[in-house]
């Protein structure tokens, strides 16, 4: 049974963030377990995702889960903003929740760095080219 699709393909911060993704060499997106994913050969950013509080599910539905540099993880956990999700959380990925307040320069920031640390070296080279 395929997951039901628990996004807006329309919702404007999803746009946002798919213009950042997509525009990183050889990156391309695919819907998995519900939610727009970002990939090359391997997944660099879901938009969406939820925790487990106290045996409750709560989604965080307009968020971007990355996978941040091992040495900036501390400094990222420690802020308020930044949660850990289901599944994902244990491997070192992190979650942000994004508003149209939020600072795109970061998150752009945030998904080049979970892109560096996922793509194919010829495809990071090329970003640095």
């Amino acid at each position: 049974m395929a997951h039901p699709r628990m996004y807006d393909p329309v919702d404007p911060l999803l746009g946002r963030v798919r213009e950042i993704a997509l525009a990183l060499p050889g990156a391309a997106e695919k819907e998995s377990h519900g939610r727009p994913v970002f990939f090359t050969q391997k997944v660099f950013a879901y938009f969406g995702g939820s925790i487990r509080i106290d045996g409750d599910w709560v989604a965080h539905d307009h968020a971007i889960v990355f996978f941040p540099d091992p040495e900036e993880r501390p400094a990222l956990a420690a802020d308020d903003r930044i949660w850990i999700p289901a599944y994902l959380g244990p491997y070192g990925w992190l979650g942000l929740d994004l508003t149209s307040d939020s600072d795109f320069d970061e998150v752009a920031e945030l998904l080049e760095v979970s892109y560096r640390m996922t793509a194919p070296t010829r495809l990071v080279a090329s970003l640095d080219d």
